[in-house]
């Protein structure tokens, strides 16, 4: 029972921190929002989304052979990737893959939605 204490603990943390950062966002002025080049609805968005997307997305790119600088060297490129891996249906594939470390490749991620990417990004390099 102790386990199930920690664990919605946690939880509830997270959803206030969650909502302290929603604030954070909803304070935002149109100049700060104009600074980030983004709406106010797509920073909540962002903010919304698994956390580890980003993360996900650098550890795909280095199965392409691709580095952080090169993936996010086109920000718009870059946010569309960590929106359409935030919302991929195929987590499980993904970490099975990415567990493989230094022995994965592209092949083994043929269902990942931005495999086209990865391999513009790799062609374009």
């Amino acid at each position: 029972m102790r386990d199930k204490e920690t664990i919605m603990l946690h939880a509830i943390k997270a959803l206030i921190s969650r909502r302290r950062q929603e604030k954070a966002v909803e304070a935002l002025s149109a100049a700060d929002l104009a600074d980030l080049g983004m709406t106010r609805d797509t920073v909540l968005h962002f903010l919304r989304m698994p956390a580890d997307a980003p993360d996900r997305v650098l550890a795909m790119g280095r199965v392409f052979g691709l580095s952080e600088g090169g993936l996010k060297q086109n920000r718009s490129d870059w946010l569309d990737m960590v929106e359409t891996c935030a919302a991929c249906p195929d987590r499980a594939a993904c970490a099975l893959v990415l567990s493989k470390g230094a022995l994965a490749n592209p092949r083994d991620a043929a269902f990942c939605p931005n495999t086209a990417r990865f391999t513009a990004h790799w062609a374009a390099a």
